[in-house]
C-alpha cells in the first residue's frame, strides 16, 4: 500500500516542471535527541519525503533540470557496517541510486564540492530555510558567490526563492494512491476511536485510555501516533491541546479524545466527545447537539467550487445561533462574529489540511483577499466545537456564564476528502 517507485517519478517531473530554469535543494530532517544520546524514532522531513521516499537522515536532494546529465542528484552517507551495527543498516551510495531512482548519488561529504556544479546551471535556487542554521548559511553562501562571480560567466542563479510556494501547492491535491493511504489511517484511527469508547468507564485515568489507542494503532499496522494523543476527561476538555492525560475519570465528565494514527507517513486526524457514564447532563446535550449541528452543516460545505473559509464561516453561524439561543450570548449575530465575541467559547479555526503532515503544506488564502477554493483531491478536518472553561471571561456586553456551564469542553472532528461531485467522510464509521 505504499507510494510506487513511478509516482515518485511524476511528482519529481511535475516539481521540475514547475521550477522551469531554477535549481532546489532540499535537506533531510535531522535526528532528534530525546534526551542525551538516546534518539526518537527517525521520522523524514514531509518535503524530502513527497519528492524522494527517502527515509534517512543526513541526506540531500538536489533537482538540477538543465543539467545535461543529472536531474534528481541524492547525496547520502555512504555505507558504514561499524556504525550499522549500533544504528541499523543504511542504503548507502549505491543502493540508493539503485532503490531510488536518482541520476547519480554522492557521498554526504562530497556535497561542498558537487553542490556549486549543480547550482550554476539554473538562473535562481529554490530552498526553504528551514530549522537547520548551518545548513541555510550553507545555502546562501554558495548564492551569494555565485551572484558576486555573475558578471564573469553572465549565468547562474540571481535569485533565492522559498521551494514552499513550487511544491506546496503540488501536495495539496492528493493522488489516488495518497487517498489509499489516508483512507487507512483514517480505518485505523476509527477502530482506535471505537476501543476508547468500548474502555472509557468511570474510575480509570486517562492515560489507561491512551495506552488502548495506541496500542491499536500499532496492532493494526499503523506506524504509532499522527501526533501526540489529546484524552482530556471534565475541565481538561477546555484546554485545546491538553496532552498531560493524567486525570481519573469520574461519573459525569464528558471525554474528548483527539487522536489520530499515522500510517506509511499519511495520518488520521479524529475527535469525539462521549460521556464517561453514557448519560449526558442536560447542558453537556445541549452544547453537543450545537457542536454535531454546526459540523454537519460544515462538511456540506466541503465541495468543489466553495472557497476554503465557508464551512468555517458556516460553523460560526450556526454556534452562534445556538449559544445566542442557550443565553451564553446575546445581540445581532452579524455584530457578534464580525467582532469576534464568540471567541470566548470557540477560538479555533473549523479545520486545516491534512496528509503527510497533520497540519498539511497548502496555502489557504491565495492572496490577501482570495481563498482557496475547493478541489477534487484536496482533504481536509472538519472540527468545530465550544469550550466554556472554568475560568472563562465573556467580552464586554455579553452575559455572565452561569456555573452550571463552566468546564464543558465538546468538539466534534472528522477526516473528509473532497471529491468530484460533494466529499467523503472518510472517518464516519466513528459513532457520534
Amino acid at each position: 500500500m505504499m507510494i510506487s517507485s513511478a509516482e515518485y517519478q511524476q511528482r519529481r517531473q511535475k516539481f521540475m516542471n514547475a521550477i522551469g530554469k531554477g535549481v532546489a535543494i532540499f535537506r533531510s530532517a535531522p535526528q532528534a535527541v530525546m534526551h542525551n544520546d538516546v534518539e526518537y524514532v527517525y521520522r523524514q522531513d514531509s518535503d524530502f519525503y513527497y519528492l524522494t521516499g527517502f527515509n534517512e537522515s543526513e541526506a540531500v536532494a538536489v533537482f538540477a533540470p538543465n543539467h545535461k546529465e543529472h536531474q534528481f542528484i541524492l547525496f547520502v552517507e555512504p555505507k558504514d557496517l561499524a556504525k550499522e551495527i549500533w544504528t541499523g543498516y543504511r542504503v548507502g551510495v549505491e543502493g540508493a541510486k539503485e532503490a531510488y531512482n536518482a541520476d547519480i548519488v554522492y557521498p554526504i561529504n562530497e556535497l561542498d564540492q558537487k553542490l556549486p556544479e549543480y547550482l550554476v546551471t539554473g538562473d535562481r535556487i529554490y530552498y526553504h530555510l528551514g530549522r537547520d542554521a548551518h545548513f541555510n548559511e550553507k545555502i546562501i553562501y554558495n548564492w551569494q558567490r555565485l551572484v558576486a562571480s555573475y558578471p564573469k560567466r553572465g549565468s547562474g542563479p540571481v535569485a533565492l526563492e522559498d521551494s514552499n510556494f513550487v511544491l506546496h501547492p503540488l501536495r495539496l491535491v492528493k493522488s489516488e494512491a495518497e487517498i489509499v493511504m489516508l483512507k487507512k489511517a483514517a480505518e485505523i484511527s476509527v477502530k482506535a476511536h471505537q476501543r476508547a469508547r468500548e474502555f472509557a468507564q468511570p474510575g480509570r485515568y486517562e492515560y489507561e485510555i491512551q495506552a488502548e489507542i495506541e496500542h491499536t494503532f500499532r496492532l493494526l499496522g499503523g506506524d504509532g501516533m499522527a501526533y501526540p494523543s489529546i484524552v482530556a476527561s471534565g475541565e481538561n476538555a477546555c484546554i485545546l491541546h491538553y496532552i498531560e492525560n493524567n486525570r481519573k475519570m469520574e461519573a459525569g465528565d464528558l471525554l474528548l479524545i483527539d487522536a489520530g494514527c499515522c500510517y506509511g507517513y499519511y495520518n488520521g486526524d479524529i475527535t469525539r466527545t462521549f460521556p464517561v457514564d453514557g448519560e449526558f447532563t442536560s447542558q453537556q446535550k445541549d452544547i453537543y447537539q450545537l457542536v454535531l449541528s454546526a459540523q454537519l452543516q460544515a462538511i456540506d460545505q466541503v465541495k468543489p467550487g466553495n472557497t476554503y473559509n465557508q464551512y468555517h464561516d458556516k460553523a460560526v453561524e450556526v454556534l452562534v445561533e445556538g449559544l445566542k439561543e442557550l443565553k451564553l450570548l446575546n445581540g445581532d449575530s452579524k455584530e457578534i462574529i464580525d467582532g469576534k465575541k464568540y471567541e470566548p467559547f470557540y477560538m479555533h479555526r473549523t479545520g486545516h489540511w491534512l496528509g503527510l503532515d497533520v497540519h498539511d503544506a497548502g496555502n489557504y488564502k491565495q492572496d490577501s483577499e482570495k481563498w482557496t477554493t475547493f478541489q477534487a483531491g484536496h482533504v481536509v478536518t472538519v472540527e468545530p466545537g465550544i469550550y466554556i472553561s472554568p475560568y472563562i471571561k465573556p467580552v464586554e456586553g455579553q452575559p455572565e456564564i452561569p456555573d452550571y456551564w463552566k468546564g464543558i469542553g465538546v468538539r466534534i472532528e472528522d477526516d473528509v476528502l473532497v471529491t468530484e461531485s460533494g466529499n467523503e467522510v472518510l472517518t464516519i464509521a466513528v459513532e457520534k
